[in-house]
Parts: structure tokens; C-alpha cells; sequence
């Protein structure tokens, strides 16, 4: 299985776009945000659209088109962005029941549903302690 980068993709764009702002530029195109993630601008654009179907961002078509924050990157959390792009739970159970006629496949799905809720809960208060602001400012502060 490989690891989901949708947060991660996520939180790049907004990080990029808020920089993109802050050096007066009022919208960041998709194509340009791609390049800084090494993606197609299929992805951002997909992405985008998550993002502002949350609330955390806006577009504009036309001329002068492109990307721009909602609000500033202080008041978005990381999981203000988990939410918006990853939908569902963080784990899933088996896609068909197992045998409720053996001890393991009875009580396997009661026993990781309480593990994973837990888990979630964990993910879900440290995603809300960070902010697009941390996450831009620690991007910032990286050695080069």
C-alpha cells in the first residue's frame, strides 16, 4: 500500500498561494502551484476545488484567473484541510465480512474499530493545534 498525499498536497497549495498573496500577487494558477509541487495541474486543480468547496479558498475565471485564500492562513488548520480533501474514515475494515463463525472473524471488527476510533481522535486534535500560518513559517525557516 503506498502512503495518501492529498493532506500534504493540500496544505503546499495553501501554503503557496498565501506566499503568492503575501508577495502581492492577488491569484496563484493551478499550473504555477503544480510546478512548485512537481504534480499535474490536474491534481491542484482537483484539489483546489475540494478546498474551495470547504470554504478555504476561492477562484476566479477570465482574465486575471486563478486561486486565492478565503481567510487568512492563521485561522485554517491542518484539519480544516484533512477534512476538506480526505472524506471518510482514516481506516476502513474488511471490504466483506469475515467468517462470524471463527473467534477471530467475529470479534476482529469490535476489537479495531475502538483502536482506530482512538487513533482518529488523536489525529484529528493534533491536525486542529497546527495552522497554515505554522506550516508556511516552518517551510520558511528550512535550510536551503
Amino acid at each position: 500500500m503506498s502512503a495518501n498525499s492529498r493532506l500534504t498536497i493540500a496544505a503546499h497549495a495553501l501554503a503557496w498561494i498565501g506566499l503568492h498573496q503575501r508577495q502581492g500577487n492577488e491569484v496563484a494558477t493551478s499550473e504555477q502551484i503544480a510546478t512548485s509541487a512537481n504534480t499535474n495541474p490536474v491534481v491542484i486543480r482537483r484539489l483546489l476545488g475540494e478546498l474551495r468547496r470547504a470554504g478555504l479558498v476561492e477562484s476566479r475565471r477570465g482574465v486575471g484567473a486563478g486561486w486565492s485564500l478565503t481567510r487568512e492562513l492563521e485561522s485554517m488548520t491542518l484539519l480544516d484541510v484533512y477534512e476538506a480533501v480526505e472524506p471518510g474514515p482514516l481506516f476502513a475494515m474488511h471490504r466483506a465480512s469475515p467468517d462470524p463463525g471463527c473467534v477471530v472473524g467475529y470479534g476482529i471488527q469490535p476489537a479495531m474499530q475502538g483502536i482506530y476510533e482512538g487513533i482518529e481522535e488523536t489525529l484529528r486534535r493534533e491536525l486542529a493545534r497546527v495552522s497554515l500560518e505554522d506550516v508556511l513559517r516552518n517551510v520558511l525557516a528550512a535550510p536551503r
